[in-house]
């Protein structure tokens, strides 16, 4: 069940104190619209920027290169400040990760996940120490290391909140949170309290809805006050905000309807 504090930040209320400020650029997870990019990768990266999006976070190539990434964005007038690694490639290739996300000017790579025998609180002090390593093998190629949640890091474990564990373990040099939006309300959790404890941890958001009975929906079409989250951007560090859908029923359309709310939001 929420809480009241939690349902006064996330889930309405902030209106009144709008203060006009907008989102200027709007990312998306390409994850959203995988079966697209996999039909027609250079269509659907034109399509995206012709709605408006200037910022592309990858979650697969699909057989591009680098090089051929990078022209593509360009082509199409975006950037990709970002890549989802899964955390066996970090654990394995990150050298040959680090080179391509360089090749592509990229400045993060994001853990998507955990698997899911990795998560006792033993696991999550092994993964902030991974986490660590390859943040100190990113730096020195001018990048850093990001690791996304979902609602499992939130469950009490042995008494502690092992999302809790990766933050107070990771160097905050080396390691920032992408917050996922759906997932920690979807945990009952307020995100606003992480920004006070945790200041510019959060430099990047996954925009994402959920309607009062749990299901995620489009941006704007959902109970979520971004509003009311996105006017801790300085506290929380929030420099990147990535639109996402998990399963949108029509990809193209969902995207659409997202960004249409974010460029109309003001906070």
């Amino acid at each position: 069940m929420l809480g009241a504090t939690f349902a006064a930040t996330a889930l309405g209320g902030s209106n009144a104190f709008a203060q006009g400020r907008r989102v200027d650029s709007v990312g998306l997870q390409l994850y959203t619209l995988r079966n697209e990019m996999a039909e027609d990768f250079d269509g659907t990266l034109a399509k995206v920027a012709e709605m408006g999006y200037r910022e592309m976070e990858f979650a697969d190539y699909y057989g591009r290169g680098a090089n051929e990434v990078r022209q593509i964005l360009a082509n199409n007038g975006l950037v990709s400040p970002a890549s989802h690694i899964q955390l066996n490639a970090i654990r394995e290739n990150l050298a040959r990760e680090i080179e391509f996300a360089v090749e592509v000017g990229q400045r993060f790579l994001v853990v998507p996940s955990l698997p899911g025998g990795e998560r006792s609180l033993d696991d999550y002090r092994r993964h902030a120490e991974t986490l660590n390593g390859a943040g100190e093998e990113c730096r020195r190629a001018g990048l850093k290391m990001g690791y996304h949640n979902h609602s499992f890091e939130f469950e009490t474990t042995d008494g502690r909140i092992p999302y809790d564990i990766l933050l107070e373990e990771t160097d905050p040099d080396l390691v920032d949170m992408e917050l996922d939006l759906y997932w920690i309300v979807d945990a009952g959790v307020d995100p606003a309290a992480y920004f006070t404890t945790h200041p510019g941890r959060f430099s990047m958001l996954h925009v994402k809805d959920r309607a009062a009975d749990g299901a995620m929906v489009d941006v704007g079409s959902g109970a979520i006050d971004f509003a009311g989250i996105f006017v801790h951007a300085e506290t929380a560090g929030f420099r990147h905000y990535f639109v996402e859908h998990d399963n949108p029923g029509d990809g193209f359309a969902s995207v659409a309807n997202s960004i249409r709310h974010l460029r109309e939001l003001q906070f």
